[in-house]
């Protein structure tokens, strides 16, 4: 091969340049450089602003023919090809010459586009937290077949052997921090959609949410079931226990199926509704069926024992359940948790 490319060179100056362009780009890519390597060896290659940009992160990276980052306005593109991984479009290279145009620019940024999806398939698009919502979205849509969504996850820099795991967030906090709390080892990514943030992991450290966010974790292997877990648990989380595994609901889960008019008219919801009414008998409540010990709710609310034994027993003639009975108990623990499914 390379005695057959010294003869090609030798016939032609252009032939020539670009089997040093290819050669160039073979070298970079069997070193598996990333993204900003390649735009500031292109940019010295080129002697001119190169700048490669991925739609699914949106951010452009511009590098100065010295090597640093372009900082002047950007010049139009004196020439652009398109990046394809997998047969779909997945962003642009292009050069800003000022002056004339190089008969060799079209050789090297073809080179380029191919070592940038290489360079995208290895280690993703970039190397913050938050992503494209869209993107996001097709990673863990049901609708997404999964040809689309190994597509998708690559693109957000997941390796097809590493499992991801999917959070259902709402905090007043940034997503991007949240998930660099809860994931610091990285890869982690973040997208809102709708009201509801996103977080695609590795790893999830629960104990490491911060205060205010309320969580809920998918725990299937498959990104859209563990998408739709997620959100389910996340129903589930409370000021009590913000964040909640879709694993630990266990048959509780089963309540986030009941339809919405079933529960309304179950009377014992229909009376946590009423409870529901005076916040310190919520509260009560709430503490009791949690601890299941009127002594133990007694130290949390800071109150006396008697008091909470008094509140207890208002709150079961309310109910119309005896609290102090086992059974009693649970149907309370079930219907304050599907009151608070409907409230959600």
């Amino acid at each position: 091969m390379e005695a057959l490319a010294v003869r090609l060179s030798g016939l032609d100056p252009y032939v020539d340049g670009a089997i040093r362009i290819v050669a160039f780009y073979d070298t970079l890519m069997r070193r598996r450089v990333d993204l900003p390597a390649l735009a500031r060896a292109s940019a010295g290659l080129a002697e001119c602003v190169a700048g490669i940009r991925i739609h699914g992160t949106g951010r452009a990276i511009r590098v100065s023919p010295e090597g640093r980052d372009a900082t002047a306005p950007p010049a139009p593109a004196t020439t652009t090809v398109p990046i394809t991984l997998d047969e779909e479009e997945i962003g642009t290279v292009w050069l800003e010459r000022t002056g004339p145009a190089n008969p060799l620019d079209d050789v090297l940024l073809d080179r380029l586009a191919l070592a940038a999806a290489a360079a995208v398939e290895r280690y993703g698009p970039a190397r913050t937290t938050m992503a494209d919502p869209a993107l996001v979205e097709l990673a863990i849509s049901s609708d997404s077949d999964e040809a689309a969504r190994a597509r998708a996850l690559r693109l957000l820099g997941f390796a097809a052997d590493l499992p991801v795991r999917v959070v259902a967030v709402r905090s007043p906090l940034p997503l991007d921090r949240i998930g660099g709390l809860v994931c610091p080892a990285r890869p982690v990514k973040a997208a809102p959609l709708a009201d509801v943030g996103v977080i695609l992991a590795t790893t999830v450290d629960v104990a490491r949410f911060p205060a205010g966010a309320r969580a809920g974790i998918g725990a299937a292997d498959s990104p859209d079931r563990s998408w739709r877990e997620a959100r389910t648990a996340l129903r589930f989380a409370t000021s009590r226990e913000p964040v909640v595994r879709h694993a630990d609901l266990g048959a509780l889960a089963l309540l986030a199926e009941v339809p919405r008019a079933a529960s309304r008219d179950n009377a014992d919801v229909a009376g946590i509704a009423r409870v529901a009414g005076n916040p310190e008998d919520l509260e009560t409540l709430d503490t009791y069926c949690a601890t299941g010990s009127l002594r133990r709710a007694a130290e949390l609310l800071h109150l006396h024992h008697s008091s909470v034994a008094r509140r207890v027993e208002q709150i079961g003639r309310t109910l119309d359940i005896d609290l102090t009975d086992p059974t009693g108990l649970t149907r309370a623990r079930l219907a304050l948790t599907a009151w608070r499914l409907l409230e959600d």
